[in-house]
């Protein structure tokens, strides 16, 4: 009788790729995630921020403020509210206090009796005397120059530092507002899913000669033609350059230079 044999196939030892020899544990790769570009070329985003130029050669915030101190209080306070509105709230208050020692002195109470007229005014009230108190305490009443000394003050966020630093002390920043976050990504010269990201991505795509006026002229811009709403493309400058899916006109405005801004006057 002929012998049976029985063949076993021996099971092959597999190399995974996604194990360290020295450890065996799993490692895992992780895609980056996708760097989203401006739509626009660097000679268009020059174009683009020289009409702003020219269109408005010294752009400037509508914020009334006499000083850096009274710059960080409107700031704070216009935080879900209109500039518009701030100035005709802070008028009067800076009349009579336009420093942190005369902010304190006249107190939250009347802080409040001033500013009522203005959202969640209690709160906004409550922290201007309490970044006052700071400011005497810690910083001699003088408004700190740097984002990492301002962002300590209650009620002041990335963006109001960032106005401060341009706006008090000239230093090339980018608030990203509503209007700059709503323009980023509409017409897509700088998408970004959150105001830090539109923020890195305008800071790195617009032209460094425009760099300081840029805020400004994208604010201006959002707050008076590329409105949220129905964005009014034939009074636009760069029509012909814009890329947004939404714009209804391929011709520009004519480029000439707008009478400057009254500040106070502000249309939301």
């Amino acid at each position: 009788m002929a012998a049976k044999y029985r063949f076993s196939m021996p099971t092959p030892k597999l190399k995974s790729a996604a194990t360290s020899p020295q450890t065996s544990k799993v490692i895992l790769h992780r895609k980056k995630p996708a760097t989203i570009r401006s739509a626009y070329s660097e000679a268009e985003r020059e174009e683009i921020f020289r009409r702003f130029s020219v269109q408005r050669p010294e752009p400037s915030g509508e914020l009334e403020h006499t000083n850096p101190f009274t710059l960080v209080v409107a700031v704070a306070l216009s935080a879900q509210a209109t500039d518009a509105g701030v100035n005709k709230a802070t008028r009067a208050l800076f009349k009579i206090a336009d420093t942190p020692e005369k902010m304190l002195a006249l107190g939250e109470e009347r802080v409040r009796d001033y500013i009522k007229t203005i959202g969640l005014y209690r709160n906004k009230a409550k922290n201007v005397i309490a970044l006052s108190q700071i400011l005497v305490e810690k910083f001699g009443g003088v408004v700190p120059q740097t984002r990492d000394e301002l962002v300590t003050l209650p009620g002041v966020g990335r963006k109001t530092a960032n106005v401060v630093l341009s706006m008090a002390f000239g230093q090339a920043t980018m608030a990203v507002d509503t209007h700059i976050f709503r323009i980023a990504n509409r017409i897509r010269l700088a998408p970004g899913k959150t105001p830090d990201e539109v923020e890195e991505r305008l800071m790195k795509v617009v032209p460094k000669r425009y760099l300081y006026h840029a805020h400004h002229w994208l604010i201006l811009h959002g707050r008076y033609t590329c409105k949220a709403r129905k964005p009014e493309c034939e009074r636009c400058v760069i029509a012909d350059i814009c890329k947004s899916p939404e714009k209804t006109c391929d011709v520009p405005a004519p480029l000439v230079e707008l009478p400057r801004q009254v500040i106070g006057e502000a249309v939301e």
